[in-house]
């Protein structure tokens, strides 16, 4: 089991950092990969929203709930969350901070950058633009994320074969590019669905 051989990989510390308001802004401009069937892909993630574990009434994990499907937010930073929302999209997290911290961020939005030809068949898509590639649903199907890949290491090579990881390719992101507001659908969270959780990088022309 080795973890970081590729130039550029996101090691465990990037992930098991305690602010996750923090990780998810530092995600922007992150390169992520999947490799499914020998096929590679990669999208520069452009739009994130954090969720605090048990005092974040949006997060799956408020109140310390614990069922099947969310006990992977208790794990060590550093793996895949992915769930499937209202039983058609597979949505991909990112797992913060260490054990028992159920932190988590939601990858909205990326902009398509390797295997594009791939992208557009699984999409079913002739082009590529800003509407077919963001929302954390279309990322899923144009990456190959599904939700059998919950639990995945994003920094380990387990099997021989990384299934999915992210790189620092030195992308800069301006500040004033970044724009930060509330989550989304998430408006049974009360006073917590105002938090300033979600980051959009929109690119200056």
């Amino acid at each position: 089991m080795t973890e970081n051989f590729l130039p550029g990989l996101l090691p465990r510390e990037f992930y098991t950092r305690p602010d996750v308001v923090e990780i998810a802004y530092d995600l922007l401009g992150k390169v992520l990969y999947t490799s499914f069937g020998h096929e590679i892909t990669a999208g520069i993630i452009t739009e994130t929203e954090a969720y605090a574990g048990v005092t974040d009434k949006a997060s799956h994990a408020y109140n310390n709930r614990r069922t099947a499907r969310t006990e992977i937010m208790y794990s060590e930073g550093g793996c895949a969350y992915v769930y499937l929302c209202y039983g058609i999209h597979a949505l991909f997290n990112i797992v913060t901070s260490i054990e028992s911290h159920p932190h988590a961020v939601l990858i909205r939005g990326i902009e398509p950058l390797q295997g594009i030809d791939i992208m557009k068949a699984r999409a079913g898509k002739q082009i590529l633009t800003p509407g077919n590639s963001s929302g954390p649903g279309n990322i899923t199907k144009l990456l190959g994320i599904r939700v059998m890949d919950s639990g995945l290491s994003l920094y380990r090579d387990e099997s021989g074969e990384r299934k999915i990881w992210l790189r620092d390719e030195g992308i800069p992101v301006p500040h004033d590019e970044v724009k930060m507001g509330p989550r989304v659908g998430v408006n049974y969270a009360g006073e917590d669905a105002q938090l300033p959780f979600r980051f959009i990088w929109s690119k200056k022309k």
